[in-house]
């Protein structure tokens, strides 16, 4: 199987939107993770005052832990699925967050632009044709010392978390998934995370994208070492590399 992309990936979302909420509510602590991403900002005053761009928002999961965490940002949601930020602009704390539909690679295009205090990425990109480019373009909206972090599937390395990512996909997830009609979405997505950067590989890709204090943070329950958190920011000054 070809993994997704653009176009092609964007409709697979689109469809699967209507059971989304329902398939990632039986990931134990799926919300509570993206919470402990969004705390880990590190963003002060529950960001009053902020401007915070959730990229990738997907139904709004990641854009509820934003709104929990910082309850005084202005945030800003992107996904380039229709129907999940269909979804997502439903939600009930949606008061006060501007959904825009766009891919990653094109914020200019649709209107959003910098500087923003600080971008949260969950999910996003193992999903992109262009990662490298993606982060470039992160870089270009945060605010000097602005804060970046990531929240994604990215394997240890270790053969044991490999085993378990796909062990829960096949013998949960996809069987589900298949019979709501989604199975290859989540092919895709199951495949996708066992064909992208190790934890490591990725701190690489950030901090060559000119990032700075780049740190990779676990997190708990079964999705350890398969799952972290990275942080970073932009630098401030000439001295940091910054423009």
């Amino acid at each position: 199987m070809t993994l997704l992309r653009d176009e092609d990936l964007a409709a697979a979302f689109d469809h699967a939107s209507r059971s989304y909420d329902t398939l990632v509510a039986a990931n134990p602590g799926y919300h509570g993770q993206l919470r402990r991403s969004a705390r880990r900002l590190g963003l002060p005053d529950g960001g009053a005052g902020l401007r915070v761009l959730d990229l990738g928002c997907g139904t709004g999961a990641s854009t509820a832990a934003l709104a929990t965490v910082l309850p005084g940002a202005e945030i800003t949601a992107v996904d380039a699925s229709a129907g999940m930020l269909e979804r997502a602009a439903r939600k009930p704390w949606r008061n006060g967050v501007t959904f825009v539909q766009a891919p990653a690679e094109r914020l200019a295009e649709a209107g959003v632009r910098g500087p923003f205090d600080a971008v949260f990425a969950a999910y996003l990109f193992r999903n992109v044709a262009d990662p490298d480019a993606v982060l470039s373009a992160v870089r270009d909206v945060l605010a000097p010392r602005g804060r970046l972090a990531v929240h994604e599937y990215t394997l240890s390395g270790h053969a044991a978390h490999r085993a378990v990512w796909t062990g829960v996909c096949r013998g949960l997830v996809l069987p589900v998934a298949t019979l709501l009609g989604d199975g290859r979405l989540y092919r895709h997505l199951w495949r996708s995370v066992v064909e992208f950067d190790t934890a490591d590989r990725f701190a690489e890709r950030v901090r060559a994208a000119g990032l700075r204090d780049v740190r990779v943070l676990p997190l708990p329950g079964w999705q350890t070492g398969i799952t972290h958190t990275f942080v970073a920011r932009r630098p401030g000054t000439e001295a940091e590399g910054g423009r």
